[in-house]
């Protein structure tokens, strides 16, 4: 098992989202203004296995590209330049979701910075997510640190 670099009490003073829409959990490892690599348990109780689906519930995709984007802020504001600002979502592209995400996983999310306009404070990161060492998901988000 990996050393915890960040648990989610100092997750909570780096960036702004709360439960029940703070979708990590701890940061494994952090290489500033470079990397990062976090993770989230998927308990089974979440709200919105319930409805997504019955009987054979998943991790929304939606929800899953919210933990790449949350992996990437916390880079991000974990960044002088950046720390306090509010990140906001301004583009997804490239997602591929490659297998399921149940109640029970645990994923972990990787994210490095793939472009940055500092003049603009938007940056671009590449996210992937692994469940059992296998990637479920890959892609793009790009934020505006307002």
């Amino acid at each position: 098992m990996a050393d915890v670099f960040m648990d989610k009490d100092r997750i909570k003073k780096v960036i702004p989202h709360r439960e029940p829409m703070l979708m990590i959990d701890e940061v494994l490892e952090m290489e500033e203004g470079k990397r990062i690599r976090t993770s989230f348990f998927l308990d089974p109780a979440l709200d919105f296995f319930r409805g997504h689906f019955p009987g054979e519930p998943v991790m929304p995709g939606v929800l899953t590209v919210e933990s790449m984007a949350q992996t990437a802020d916390v880079l991000l504001l974990s960044m002088q330049r950046y720390a306090g600002k509010v990140p906001l979502f301004i583009g997804i592209d490239r997602v591929k979701f490659k297998r399921k995400i149940e109640p029970g996983d645990k994923i972990e999310i990787e994210a490095k910075i793939a472009m940055e306009k500092v003049e603009k404070a938007v940056v671009t990161c590449e996210a992937v997510v692994y469940k059992n060492g296998e990637i479920t998901t890959t892609g793009l988000v790009t934020l505006a640190m307002r």
